[in-house]
């Protein structure tokens, strides 16, 4: 089940906020930024770069997602591991708030998100 408008518009707020205060200086977001997309009940933090090979090409690189699970009332966070599959994240696998999601991904205390 998709999030419904309500939450859709407080994850815009919270993700909108976050991606702004980490993204890179202006200059060189053609080379590499970040974004955020909702995807039904998940939302998924992305890195935006060209390809190496081909610069004309844009590429998406996941980085975090978040799960929201409404009979619980909390968020499951999740990393991709270089398998290319999202695990748990297990220093903190389940969160009350959209806000103790982005604020883990900020600290990434064991280096998951951001290497």
């Amino acid at each position: 089940m998709a999030i419904d408008l309500f939450q859709t518009l407080h994850v815009i707020e919270i993700m909108e906020n976050f991606v702004e205060s980490i993204r890179p200086p202006e200059e060189i977001r053609h080379k590499l930024d970040l974004s955020y997309k909702i995807e039904n009940q998940s939302i998924i933090l992305f890195e935006i770069r060209p390809h190496c090979e081909k610069p004309q090409i844009i590429m998406e690189f996941e980085v975090a997602k978040s799960t929201y699970i409404k009979a619980s009332n909390h968020w499951k966070i999740f990393w991709l591991r270089s398998d290319l599959k999202w695990h748990s994240y297990k220093p903190l696998p389940i969160v009350k708030t959209l806000s103790q999601f982005v604020e883990a991904v900020r600290d990434d205390k064991y280096h998951c998100f951001w290497g």
